[in-house]
C-alpha cells in the first residue's frame, strides 16, 4: 500500500506543470554557447561577436562557456548555411548586419534572412571612407575629383560582396555627386581586415568600411578617414572626420548590427536571450565597449527588430533596383 502511494506521489511530482516549468527554467543553457561571426577575424561581425562574448562573460550573464567561430565566405553565405545546418540547436547564435538583408534580396544566400530567429538589434555603426596615411588624397573632395575623371581606374575595396554593404554605401554617395555607380571598380574581400591589409599594401586606392572596424588604425595614424556617413559628427578618434552632409553631400548610411538564433530556436532559449540581452546592453562592460568602438546603442527587442528588418528589406530593394543590382 505504501509503495503504491509513493509511486502515485512520485508520478504527480514528476509530471506536474510546476515541475515541468522548473525543469525547463533550469535546463537552459546547460552546455557551451557558440557565437558565429560570418567573416574572417578583424571585421565588424567579428568585433561584435567578440564584444558580445566578452560582455556576457565579464558581467556573469551566462553560466556556460562561450566561444566565437569564424565562418567566412560569400559575404556571410557560409555563416547562413552553417546556421541552417544547426536548425533547432539552441546553442548557436550568429551576428549579422545589412548584408543579411541585401544578400537575401540578391539571392546570394541559399535561404532568406527570415529563416533565422531575430533576438535583438544591438548597435549602429557608420561607414567611413579611408585612404593610406600617405595618400595624395587629403580630402574627400580630392578623391571625388579624381574619381570623376575615370571612375573605373580607381579600385576601391570593402569586406562585403559587390552590391552589398561596403559597396552600396559608396554607390549611394557616387549617385549623389553625379558618378555612375556602375562605372566604379569595386574589389570585394572576405572581411574588413583583408580589405584593410590590401589598402596598406597599396593595391586599392581607398576602402569603404564600418568605422568600428578601422578605428584602431585611424588612431594609429596608418590610415586617414576622409568622410563618415553619420548624420552628425562623431566624437573621440572620429572627431576630426567630416560627415558627408558637412561636405555638401546629402546622404546618410547606417550600419545596424544584431544577433540571431538558428531556425527553429525554442521559446525557452528565445526567452533566456530576451532577458539576458536586455540586461547586457545596460551593463558597464557593454557601454565601455560601445564608447571604445564608437558604436551607437540602438537596442531593440526581438519583436521590434523583426519589424525593423521588414522595413529594411523594402528600403534595400528600392536601392538595389535603383542602382541596377536587381531588376
Amino acid at each position: 500500500m505504501l509503495k503504491r502511494i509513493f509511486l502515485v506521489v512520485a508520478f504527480i511530482i514528476l509530471f506536474s506543470p510546476v515541475h515541468v516549468r522548473f525543469s525547463e527554467a533550469a535546463a537552459y543553457p546547460s552546455r557551451p554557447i557558440e557565437i558565429v561571426a560570418p567573416s574572417n577575424p578583424g571585421g565588424g561581425w567579428d568585433a561584435l561577436a567578440r564584444t558580445l562574448k566578452r560582455t556576457l562573460e565579464d558581467e556573469n550573464l551566462c553560466s556556460q562557456p562561450i566561444s566565437v567561430l569564424n565562418k567566412p565566405g560569400g559575404g556571410g553565405a557560409a555563416g547562413m548555411a552553417y546556421m541552417n545546418m544547426k536548425k533547432g540547436d539552441d546553442y548557436e547564435l550568429i551576428v549579422y548586419s545589412p548584408p543579411l538583408i541585401i544578400n537575401s534580396i540578391t539571392k546570394q544566400f541559399p535561404h532568406r534572412y527570415s529563416v533565422l530567429t531575430p533576438l535583438a538589434k544591438l548597435i549602429t555603426d557608420y561607414q567611413v571612407f579611408i585612404v593610406k596615411a600617405d595618400s595624395p588624397y587629403k580630402t574627400f573632395h580630392d578623391l571625388l575629383r579624381e574619381l570623376k575623371k575615370n571612375p573605373g581606374a580607381m579600385k576601391f575595396g570593402g569586406g562585403s560582396n559587390p552590391g552589398s554593404m561596403d559597396h552600396l554605401a559608396f554607390c549611394k554617395v557616387a549617385k549623389e555627386v553625379g558618378i555612375n555607380a556602375r562605372d566604379l571598380s569595386y574589389v570585394a574581400f572576405s572581411g574588413g581586415g583583408e580589405a584593410l591589409t590590401t589598402l596598406l599594401c597599396g593595391n586599392v586606392f581607398f576602402v569603404s568600411s564600418g568605422a568600428g572596424e578601422v578605428l584602431k588604425h585611424i588612431k594609429a595614424g596608418t590610415v586617414r578617414a576622409l568622410a563618415i556617413t553619420s548624420g552628425e559628427r562623431r566624437g573621440g578618434p572620429l572627431k576630426d572626420v567630416p560627415t558627408l552632409k558637412e561636405l555638401g553631400i546629402e546622404t546618410v548610411y547606417e550600419v545596424w548590427r544584431g544577433v540571431f538564433g538558428p531556425p527553429g530556436m525554442s521559446r525557452e532559449a528565445q526567452d533566456f536571450w530576451a532577458r539576458t540581452l536586455k540586461t547586457m546592453v545596460g551593463a558597464k562592460t557593454w557601454k565601455v565597449s560601445l564608447e571604445k568602438l564608437q558604436w551607437v546603442d540602438s537596442y531593440a527587442d526581438a519583436n521590434s527588430f523583426a519589424a525593423f528588418l521588414t522595413a529594411e528589406e523594402r528600403t534595400y530593394l528600392e536601392m538595389l533596383i535603383d542602382l541596377g543590382f536587381v531588376k
